[in-house]
This record gives structure tokens, sequence and C-alpha cells, in this order.
């Protein structure tokens, strides 16, 4: 089944000769370091506690986080010891602050889903958009609350909260999410939860981000701007990349 993934059109965006390299030439690209394996390893803890199954959260971070070290490993990526060793204590530090952050946040609520995953088709397009929603909580008001867990060092400034690419992320989540389920948009809010491994205080921070019909209307161009590009074999470089590209000046991007 085609599709497309937000990383994906992110990547798009970056430089569509890039996207090119990784997504037609198929030629490796980022694999994963220290932080993503942290990342991901707390997003499972996360889908678990939402889910308040019995098990010791503390352990299951631990074994995680091994586990995808241990892939990294066998793929000859090379990562820090000495931070993932400070890493472990950061994560379990983390892990008892998240439901009673998600609980004053948002109070009274319902787990509707965890890791939901999202394939819906594109409109006006044989693609389909392709995601996972790492939660959705329903509030007695009756509005659905999508919330994407991001994992930081101390959190992120201003910038890169009102970032336009980092927010279309929960913007087009929105989006196919309603479009799946058959959801009323304006009873659907959007959220990011920072979950921070080196702040003193407020370990977990959710705030809302707004994706209403006009910031929709612009993601949904983003997108079915690429898709017209990419079935046309148009990968143009964008040279205002090219210094954070590690294809850069390589055999793959001369």
């Amino acid at each position: 089944m085609t599709h497309i993934s937000y990383s994906e059109l992110k990547n798009w965006d970056f430089c569509p000769f890039y996207h090119k390299i990784v997504y037609i030439d198929k030629i490796p690209a980022f694999r994963g370091n220290e932080y993503t394996a942290f990342g991901s390893a707390i997003h499972e803890v996360c889908e678990k506690k939402l889910l308040k199954e019995d098990i010791d959260f503390k352990d299951l971070f631990v074994e995680e986080f091994k586990s995808r070290l241990k892939v990294l490993h066998e793929d000859e990526v090379e990562f820090n010891l000495d931070r993932v060793k400070e890493m472990v204590p950061q994560g379990i530090a983390l892990l008892p602050e998240i439901l009673p952050a998600v609980k004053e946040y948002f109070e009274d609520y319902e787990t509707i889903s965890t890791e939901e995953m999202l394939m819906v088709p594109i409109e006006d397009s044989t693609y389909n958009f392709k995601g996972y929603i790492d939660a959705v909580f329903k509030t007695p008001d009756g509005k659905h609350h999508i919330v994407d867990w991001k994992s930081c060092s101390w959190g992120w400034d201003a910038r890169r909260r009102a970032d336009r690419l980092t927010t279309y992320q929960l913007t087009l989540y929105k989006h196919y999410y309603c479009k799946a389920h058959n959801v009323d948009p304006s009873i659907v809010e959007t959220h990011f939860a920072l979950l921070k491994r080196t702040a003193k205080k407020n370990l977990v921070e959710i705030f809302r981000v707004t994706s209403g019909k006009k910031k929709t209307q612009n993601a949904l161009k983003l997108l079915n701007m690429a898709l017209y590009n990419i079935e046309k074999g148009r990968y143009i470089k964008k040279r205002t990349s090219c210094t954070k590209c590690i294809f850069h000046r390589t055999e793959h991007c001369p």
C-alpha cells in the first residue's frame, strides 16, 4: 500500500533530493542513536502506563532501552556509553511523573487509544497517510485530545514550539484521525507532551498546539505539493539545506 508519513514529508521538505536518496535510492541515512533509543523506550512505557497494565515500569524502561541499544550495536551504530549511563537514572526519574502530569493537565479523562496507527486515504491521491498517534484522551466535555510524546533534554524554546513543520505533525494527525473516525474537527484538540531528561523540575510538560482550518489547509497544501513532485520524479536540490545534510559532497550527492 503506497503511503507517506509525517517523517517522510519532513525529509522531503528538508530537501527533495535528500528524499530521493533515502526513499527512492534506499541509501541509509540516520539509523538512530542513544537519544532515539531513550525516546523509544520512554514511549513504550508511556503506552503501558496509560493502559495501566500491572507491570514494573522501571524494569520495562531499562529492558526496552537495552533492547534498542542492542539493535544499534548490531547495526554498528556508535553511541556514547557514558551518556547512556546518565540516561538510565534520568528515565527512571521521569516515570513516576508521567501519569500525575496527565491527570493534572486533563483532570478527568478517558484513554481512548495508545499508539493508534493511521492509514487513511489522502484526498485526490493514490497515497495513504500513515502515522502513529501516541495517545488519544476524551474529556467529559466530549472533546478528543491527541497527544504526542516528545523526549528532550531540558525542554523546547519558543521558536521550537511555534515551528511550522514541527506543529504540522499534530495538524496532520488530527485531520486524518477525524477522517478515520468521522469525528468533527471542532471537538479535537492537539497537544505535545515534553518528557525532559535533564530538567530540574517539571519533568513532564504538556501544552496545547492550535490546529485550526487555516493551518490544516497549509499542512495539506505542503503534503499535496510533496506528493505531486514525488510522483512526477522531481527531486530538486534545496541548497539551503546542504550544510546540514550528511550526503553533502558525497558520491550520493556530488
